[in-house]
């Protein structure tokens, strides 16, 4: 059994009241180069970053309207970095057309040498699709075609080609190409339409934050849908983890938090492989840039090598 893969969502990027620290709220590059490069450093399979066009005034309060672009944001770190790996997660693709997807995902996998992650998922913010004339109530199907259209558009071929009930396109050259000449599509969710998803176009799967319990039963009908479709190639499962605290804390970092040496945060991280799980997102509690660059530093040499 291989050790367990284990990423980040990046700070300061999305600010969510579900999950910001604090000092987030004042952080800005600077914080996101620093972030990006500890995980680089501490062997983090990839580094995250969410996608929100703009946030209505009824969900700020809780969601913020803080939402940096994954594109931007992904290649700026790209330069910066020199191994980690850069997900989407989740880009809401439905929102664009796939030609202007592609165009933008290859010419980042391009220019990192071949480091994307396409994390892709069907959205839940209906003011954004009403702003933009995308159809709210269809934003599964558009997916599930816009999964099909991406494939093509992110595959070798110079002039990728596609015929569907949303998108047609055909004659159109995209040049430069991905780097690879597969991007892997991550499916984000834990809805039944997610799973099954996942399941069936999927190169991956990146629950909504699942409690340890669920996951079993969930990945188990992940497999079985994909067996039955005949479905052959592996397809990396994901978790995310309870928040993180490596050491004794020295303040209250919440009930939720596991905290504690070493070998402790690895026995219980290594029940997610167990599971069946390839790899796991963390998150660590922290106070301020310094703190967080401090746990990661920490988990790479001091856990991760026990997962």
């Amino acid at each position: 059994m291989s050790a367990l893969a284990y990423g980040i969502q990046l700070p300061v990027q999305s600010q969510s009241t579900l999950y910001t620290e604090p000092w987030e709220t004042a952080g800005g590059p600077e914080d996101l180069v620093a972030v990006a490069r500890a995980a680089d450093a501490a062997g983090f399979a990839y580094v995250a970053c969410c996608d929100h066009v703009g946030i209505p005034r009824r969900l700020a309060p809780a969601m913020s309207t803080v939402w940096y672009d994954p594109v931007a944001t992904l290649a700026h770190l790209a330069a910066v970095t020199g191994r980690v790996r850069l997900l989407s997660h989740v880009a809401v693709v439905g929102l664009r057309h796939p030609l202007l997807t592609a165009k933008q995902y290859a010419t980042l996998d391009h220019l990192s040498g071949g480091r994307l992650v396409l994390g892709v998922g069907a959205g839940h913010v209906r003011e954004e699709f009403e702003a933009l004339g995308v159809d709210f109530e269809r934003r599964g199907a558009v997916l599930d075609e816009a999964m099909d259209a991406l494939r093509a558009a992110l595959g070798p071929e110079e002039f990728p080609e596609h015929h569907g009930k949303h998108y047609d396109f055909a004659g159109l050259g995209q040049r430069p190409r991905p780097a690879r000449p597969h991007v892997p599509l991550w499916v984000g969710g834990s809805s039944p339409a997610a799973v099954r998803r996942a399941a069936l176009k999927g190169d991956g799967w990146l629950p909504q934050g699942d409690p340890r319990e669920r996951l079993p039963a969930v990945i188990a009908r992940l497999r079985a849908l994909r067996e039955e479709a005949g479905v052959e190639a592996p397809c990396t499962i994901g978790a995310i983890t309870e928040p993180l605290y490596v050491g004794r804390p020295g303040w209250d970092v919440g009930r939720r938090t596991v905290s504690g040496p070493p070998r402790v945060l690895a026995e219980s991280l290594r029940a997610y492989r167990a599971m069946g799980v390839d790899q796991i997102q963390v998150r660590f509690r922290s106070r301020g840039r310094t703190e967080l660059t401090d746990q990661m530093a920490a988990f790479g040499a001091e856990v991760a090598p026990d997962l």
